[in-house]
């Protein structure tokens, strides 16, 4: 199969991380629900990486469930800050590197905390962002723990 060789896919090599590339055609605001149908794979398993940042500005990653959202409140009650937004699509281009609808925990441009909802790790595999709109991977989500020092949080909604 003919897929992109971007910094996710040149991390996953050089980490020697055992992956399967997965096309999709993107879709404006499809989100999670439109490569779970179009990949045929349950919307659960699909890994979004959000960026988000407390009220000091500090940038952070938030992995989650394709089908949920991320609490705030949560998160900034967890973390001891006053307040966690999303980052702008501007913002969030800038830090990691990426295109949102392309955004990839691996090979970012700034290096940030990453948080990863608990029950990702219970999963046999996930599709996570490959570092394109289109273009996910399929790995085992212990790899999230052993290379990128995610750290288990429960902030899902």
């Amino acid at each position: 199969m003919d897929y992109p060789i971007t910094l996710v896919v040149r991390f996953l090599r050089e980490k020697k991380i055992n992956f399967v590339p997965r096309l999709y055609d993107y879709v404006e605001k499809g989100g999670t629900r439109e490569s779970a149908r179009q990949l045929g794979v349950d919307e659960h398993a699909i890994i979004k990486t959000l960026v988000f940042e407390t009220n000091e500005k500090k940038p952070l990653i938030v992995l989650m469930h394709g089908d949920r959202e991320v609490s705030s409140k949560t998160l900034a009650r967890l973390l001891g800050v006053k307040s966690v937004e999303p980052a702008t699509p501007e913002k969030a281009s800038k830090l990691t590197g990426y295109l949102v609808g392309g955004t990839s925990p691996f090979g970012m441009r700034t290096a940030m905390p990453v948080y990863l909802e608990v029950t990702i790790l219970d999963l046999e595999k996930i599709y996570i962002n490959g570092g394109k709109r289109g273009f996910l991977v399929e790995i085992h989500p212990g790899v999230l723990i052993d290379h990128l020092n995610a750290e288990s949080v429960e902030v899902g909604i």
